[in-house]
């Protein structure tokens, strides 16, 4: 089990000797806050939403090695943007499954507005995700009108009081989810006097009886074009006075230092050499299938290869185990139609794990698309498990019964509608 009190975020005492590392996989946001405005290149401030570069999931695993080498005592790892790491799903869960794989015995810990966390809770957990941070600003919809300009959720961009309403179910219904799943839950508030700095007791007594943690308050930070630029930062007083309120309900956080999406070192004191070296690595050419585990397969009973992938409405997705090969799970593919958009959402999205697929035939274009993403494609007829011994202990090609997949032939160029 890991130890959680070597978290410097969350334990006070760790902070001085224990490193934590943000990685910067997140570009994305869902909602536009009216105190944020996200800048990749400003080196020297020091505040949420601020990163000199975006790293791809694998671009960030290297960068977190080299780091390791540099002895800075790294305990804990997390993802904080610079967007929502929700509103970037595939690079954040892919991201935590490589940690988990790399690097067992760290800390794995995310930061989130809520909007679109719910449904990827039980994979956070499968990842073996200890720490997840959550901002509310206020359980009331006016007030949070006045904090949110827009908030975009299933596709569709929302609004004033609506806004806030969706956002807020959102953000107290993962609390809950949370709890259950065991994951230690922090709720951030920035503080915005006249706005919502009435609003901070109630959301500490609502979030505790959800089952929160600990309470961080953030004074705004004023930010040049934004909405908030010309309020004041709230002062040290009124800061303790509301600190000294929600006591009474939760734990306060008291050090917390409002880190950058790219922080990396101890607490309050980031590494310079982790900040030059993180350019590094955002050029860094990876293979991109490098660190999946799994197989995607075409198969309509899951025994046998025997689909073309246009016609397959699900695919089953396998891994190696111990004792062989192990059954994951099976994932619908995206609907028929869409053309080449299509392809990548299966490719980014659906196998956005899987190092290789086995299919009874494909067109040129998803083939295309699933090469460049860096999975390898099979055409086969037969069992899947040999199509699996192809790809894991790397058997010759001729040792598979090749297909003569017939249905579309040589006449499928992959236009993503589906096989008739």
């Amino acid at each position: 089990m890991k130890d959680l009190s070597v978290h410097p975020c969350f334990n006070a005492e760790a902070k001085q000797k224990y490193a934590r590392v943000h990685l910067p996989v997140a570009p994305k946001c869902n909602i536009q806050c009216n105190y944020c405005n996200r800048k990749y290149d400003c080196c020297n401030e020091s505040r949420p939403g601020v990163s000199s570069t975006v790293l791809s999931p694998l671009q960030a695993v290297h960068y977190l090695k080299a780091l390791n080498e540099k002895a800075l005592n790294i305990s804990t790892v997390g993802i904080a943007g610079p967007g929502d790491p929700f509103a970037n799903p595939e690079e954040t869960i892919m991201t935590v499954n490589l940690l988990k794989k790399e690097f067992p015995g760290m800390l794995l810990c995310l930061s989130t507005n809520g909007l679109d966390l719910f449904p990827h809770i039980d994979a956070l957990a499968e990842a073996g995700v200890s720490h997840v941070t959550l901002t509310i600003n206020s359980l009331n919809p006016d007030t949070l009108a006045k904090m949110y300009r827009w908030v975009r959720y299933n596709r569709r961009v929302y609004r004033g009081e609506q806004a806030g309403r969706i956002l807020l179910e959102q953000q107290l219904k993962s609390i809950e989810l949370l709890k259950a799943k065991g994951i230690t839950v922090k709720i951030n508030t920035v503080v915005c006097e006249g706005i919502n700095d009435g609003d901070v007791e109630e959301i500490a007594v609502k979030t505790a009886a959800l089952g929160a943690d600990t309470m961080n308050c953030l004074p705004l930070y004023p930010v040049e074009n934004t909405e908030f630029a010309l309020l004041k930062e709230p002062s040290k007083a009124l800061m303790k006075t509301l600190k000294s309120r929600i006591a009474a309900h939760i734990t306060p956080m008291t050090h917390c230092a409002r880190c950058r999406a790219d922080a990396a070192g101890l607490l309050g004191c980031d590494s310079a050499e982790a900040m030059q070296m993180i350019g590094q690595f955002s050029t860094l050419v990876v293979n991109k299938g490098e660190g999946r585990t799994r197989v995607a397969v075409a198969s309509n009973e899951g025994l046998l290869v025997n689909l073309h992938l246009g016609e397959a409405r699900k695919m089953y997705i396998f891994e190696q185990s111990r004792n062989g090969y192990h059954f994951v799970e099976t994932r619908n593919t995206p609907l028929p139609g869409g053309g080449e958009e299509r392809w990548k959402s299966l490719a980014e999205t659906t196998l956005v794990d899987c190092r290789a697929a086995l299919v009874g035939g494909i067109g040129e274009t998803p083939m295309r698309i699933l090469h460049a993403n860096g999975i390898k494609v099979i055409q086969m007829s037969g069992l899947i498990d040999a199509g699996l011994d192809a790809v894991y202990l790397n058997q010759p090609l001729k040792t598979l019964c090749r297909s003569d997949y017939t249905r579309c032939g040589d006449a499928c160029r992959g236009t993503g509608a589906g096989c008739g």
